[in-house]
């Protein structure tokens, strides 16, 4: 492969890192409804705030621990093998998700410290699976153009790190707009079906991991 698509494709993974930490950033199951609803509750700012950063935490502990995995079966297994596998698991999960997925809601209750609100993040991005999204992103950015220091786990932590950031600062200004401006009724008024999409991103990002064997 030329340098010039090696590095065609690293770009192109990267915007997808920083994309799907904007779409991750905006579905209220990744965070932002919850913090909304927090501050309502307590009429404070700083209860919305303060819910953030376990919320963040917690969604790039498990994009890390997911995409770190599949980069260590990259190692192991035959690289066309191992994108045919996690393209039909992604087209599977995402298929799983549409249909049943909406049978397996995690509770939390108002009061839960900064563990608990971690906790609950991870496993809700577990669950949903948001670290499955990166994958095929990772996997050109891992390549080669562009790549960081510390190779493909440093190019991971690097793209966990990026996400983050993007999905954290999004789902904020979301979580403040909806605080003092808006309130939570926009969910029933206009706001999209995030679990339709969420699954069609997971499909997608199969087919994509399939079509780039």
């Amino acid at each position: 492969m030329s340098a010039s698509l090696e590095a065609t494709r690293a770009a192109a993974g990267w915007a997808a890192v920083f994309g799907s930490g904007v779409f991750h950033g905006m579905n209220p199951a990744m965070g932002w409804l919850f913090a909304t609803a927090l501050g309502l509750q307590r009429g404070s700012r700083s209860a919305l705030f303060a819910a953030l950063p376990p919320l963040a935490l917690g969604h790039a502990a498990s994009v890390f621990v997911v995409t770190s995995s599949a980069l260590a079966f990259g190692f192991l297994a035959n690289a066309a093998h191992l994108q045919l596998a996690l393209g039909l698991f992604l087209i599977g999960w995402g298929a799983y998700h549409h249909f049943y997925g909406h049978r397996h809601r995690l509770s939390i209750g108002m009061t839960a410290g900064f563990a608990g609100l971690a906790l609950w993040s991870a496993a809700t991005a577990t669950l949903h699976g948001a670290g499955l999204m990166l994958i095929p992103a990772l996997m050109p950015i891992c390549a080669g153009a562009g790549a960081v220091p510390g190779g493909p786990f440093g190019s991971a932590v690097a793209a966990t790190l990026v996400h983050t950031a993007v999905a954290s600062v999004t789902s904020a200004a979301i979580a403040f707009a909806a605080y003092e401006y808006v309130g939570l009724g926009i969910l029933r008024r206009g706001w999209i079906n995030f679990d339709w999409l969420w699954s069609a991103a997971l499909i997608i990002a199969g087919a994509l991991l399939l079509a780039l064997r």
